[in-house]
């Protein structure tokens, strides 16, 4: 009886620290916050069309370009060259769009993540948006 006791207190113990959230500290917290970002972009009405169906995004490839993305941003890994601009000019979205877009990206790592990596990320991911979106804006203007 003691020992069935120790178990059922062991996995309750196991069980709530999965819910401790922790902050990004790894490459591996990198993919999970990307991958479950997506997956929220692709279930997004607004979001999904513009990924999908407009763009015809090649998930396999971009996934991991989003990785060394957010991995040279969060850990200075050099890892990502190029221009991350300049393939969202074509793109149909405007300020509702860039809106969504953060509103998903905090919900996302706010569910996985807790902290000062964590809170950068998210204040990083709001001045792409707002550079991207005033850019985008500038350019349809002219």
């Amino acid at each position: 009886m003691q020992a069935q006791f120790k178990i059922q207190i062991q996995q309750m113990i196991e069980k709530s620290m999965r819910k401790i959230k922790q902050d990004i500290q790894t490459e591996e917290d990198v993919e999970l916050m990307v991958n479950s970002f997506y997956d929220k972009v692709n279930k997004d009405e607004l979001l999904s069309y513009v990924f999908n169906d407009f763009s015809k995004v090649n998930w396999k490839a971009h996934l991991p370009k989003m990785y060394r993305f957010w991995n040279t941003l969060i850990f200075g890994k050099q890892s990502y060259k190029g221009s991350p601009f300049d393939s969202h000019i074509s793109l149909p979205v405007n300020k509702t769009h860039f809106d969504r877009w953060i509103q998903l990206f905090d919900i996302n790592i706010d569910e996985h993540f807790k902290g000062e990596v964590a809170d950068n990320t998210k204040l990083r991911a709001k001045s792409i948006a707002y550079v991207f979106q005033s850019k985008l804006e500038y350019i349809n203007k002219n």
